[in-house]
């Protein structure tokens, strides 16, 4: 670990923190956790082949089936919109897991002794996620133009985009709070995937809602990830109305946030 080290500027005390220092200590812990990714490329194979199997796994093995043989390329402007949601939610589960290693490891316990604002630690781990986010929704884009997806809309495109990473970013403070509460990263993965999978199943992302049994229906209308994916494919392919769709995530996003970030902080402050 001393080789990604990074010297935190030290304060009189956290509640004397002005927002200049503590801007400082985000961009300097941000730093860290970059310096660490350099270290460590593998910690970046997540976010750079998951958005190219999932793509290639489902355009070819559910597209035909949902767009009919031969028309896979009307299943990729369906499908990339909606894993565009379901990349925030992976990425999310590994903050957690990775942030609990740092427990592990002792590295959290170094930065609670600093006197620094317990927040920065969280808001560097949440800014260094956005930007593999980022890195994985390029790819996944990538994947998907050369297999034929369209965008009727740049503008349209980054809105998604953004509406994606405000999204991702709010799940990530559930999942620091599991890497500060449990024991382990396995504990976390487990738990990440009994809430994800019927999160991301039981959605818009894969296949219409139209073709679910009714009481599935009634649960993808409530599903944050449905609202999220039909949000971006108006906003990339317009043709449908799209402000009750992005009002909607925008609204879970911030409850989200509202209630999982104060906890996380808490927890992270509060761990002994």
């Amino acid at each position: 670990m001393s080789a990604v080290t990074v010297s935190v500027p030290v304060a009189d005390g956290e509640g004397r923190l002005g927002l200049r220092a503590h801007l400082r200590h985000i961009g300097a812990l941000v730093r860290r956790n970059l310096l660490w990714i350099r270290q460590d490329p593998e910690s970046m194979f997540d976010a750079v082949l998951m958005p190219i199997v999932f793509t290639l796994l489902f355009v070819f093995v559910f597209g035909g089936a949902i767009a009919g043989k031969g028309h896979q390329d009307v299943y990729v402007n369906y499908v990339v919109p909606g894993l565009m949601a379901m990349m925030g939610m992976n990425i999310a589960m590994g903050v957690g897991t990775g942030f609990n290693q740092d427990f592990q490891t002792g590295v959290m316990d170094r930065f609670r002794s600093l006197p620094i604002a317990r927040s920065s630690v969280l808001i560097a781990k949440v800014t260094v996620e956005i930007g593999r986010m980022l890195v994985a929704t390029a790819i996944l884009l990538a994947v998907g133009f050369a297999l034929g997806l369209s965008v009727h809309s740049v503008p349209g495109l980054l809105a998604a985009i953004g509406l994606s990473m405000v999204f991702g970013s709010s799940i990530m403070w559930i999942f620091l709070t599991m890497g500060v509460v449990m024991k382990n990263a396995q504990a976390i993965q487990g738990m990440g995937f009994l809430v994800l999978m019927p999160l991301q199943f039981g959605s818009s992302i894969f296949s219409p809602p139209s073709t679910m049994p009714g009481w599935l229906q009634a649960f993808t209308d409530y599903n944050p990830l449905s609202t999220l994916a039909d949000a971006a494919r108006g906003l990339m392919n317009g043709g449908t109305p799209i402000a009750h769709d992005v009002i909607v995530t925008l609204i879970w996003s911030a409850v989200i946030t509202a209630i999982a970030a104060p906890i996380a902080i808490r927890k992270f402050t509060t761990k002994s």
